[in-house]
């Protein structure tokens, strides 16, 4: 899923750098279209696991804002001036999905609704730092149409065989789906995210490092939520309203309370990330 995933932006991206568009709109328009996390989470609601589809959105963000960003600090300390409104709009994308929540199911309704929101901040949030970096020259792609082909057809494959092996994890193990779907799903899939966050800042392009998480974290609360929910309704248990949710939105607000009262996120900055979701992780296996 990965894989194809990754065959699909390059897709997008080559056609998007003959557009000459600023690296900085272009990472958080495409780095956060994580199909892979969108395809396991349509696939866990469709095989009865609501739970495990909602934590690919909630436990997403929570591995984003704390362990990646935690991680990458640790690799190499982010230095980054960003404009405030960057930091709004980024603090504010989780607000709307817990608002359509607070009745226990995101409907269809809400779906569209989270889609809605997902255009106005998406455009916020890029619009909010596209002077950071210029744009690049044109690039000519290279196969991008067998790349978006490929890809969508290795998203559609490994989508339904990671949903017919959750579904055998949970009914033979007895773990719960919205544990493993918080913890172990949302970190598998996001893993690569600590590579996307760490070689920007090594490269000197620490911009590209947070546009990468401010762009996926709202595509996770907004597009992907929107879709999972147009696909199938997606209702949401107790441990989701009381503990994934808030925390996803809460680490939000955290990561960017730091990059606002600081512009760098140094090693401590990073350990203290990183005990959080440790912690996170801790509540979650309590819970259940």
């Amino acid at each position: 899923m990965i894989g194809g995933a990754d065959l699909l932006v390059d897709g997008l991206v080559g056609v998007g750098g003959r557009l000459g568009i600023s690296p900085f709109v272009l990472t958080v328009a495409l780095s956060g279209l994580e199909l892979e996390n969108l395809a396991a989470g349509i696939a866990a609601n469709s095989k009865g696991l609501p739970g495990a589809a909602a934590g690919t959105v909630f436990g997403g963000v929570t591995f984003l804002a704390l362990a990646v960003a935690g991680l990458g600090a640790l690799i190499a300390p982010i230095q980054a001036a960003l404009p405030r409104a960057f930091l709004l709009w980024t603090a504010a994308a989780p607000l709307p999905i817990v608002a359509v929540s607070l009745d226990g199911t995101i409907s269809r309704l809400d779906g569209a609704l989270l889609l809605a929101w997902f255009a106005v901040a998406l455009v916020g949030v890029a619009r909010s730092g596209r002077e950071t970096l210029p744009a690049q020259p044109p690039r000519r792609p290279r196969r991008s149409g067998l790349r978006l082909v490929g890809g969508l057809a290795a998203l559609t494959v490994g989508g339904d065989v990671l949903g017919d092996s959750l579904r055998r994890v949970v009914t033979g193990l007895g773990a719960s789906a919205t544990l493993l779907g918080n913890t172990a799903i949302a970190a598998g899939v996001e893993a690569e995210e600590l590579a996307r966050v760490a070689v920007p800042t090594k490269r000197g392009k620490p911009e590209l490092a947070l546009a990468n998480l401010a762009g996926t974290i709202v595509h996770f609360v907004s597009f992907n939520a929107g879709v999972i929910a147009l696909v199938k309704p997606l209702p949401l248990d107790h441990s989701t309203r009381a503990l994934h949710m808030p925390v996803a939105a809460t680490a939000t607000f955290l990561l960017c309370a730091l990059l606002g009262v600081g512009t760098r996120l140094g090693r401590v900055e990073g350990a203290a990330l990183v005990t959080l979701y440790a912690l996170y992780v801790g509540a979650a296996i309590a819970l259940g």
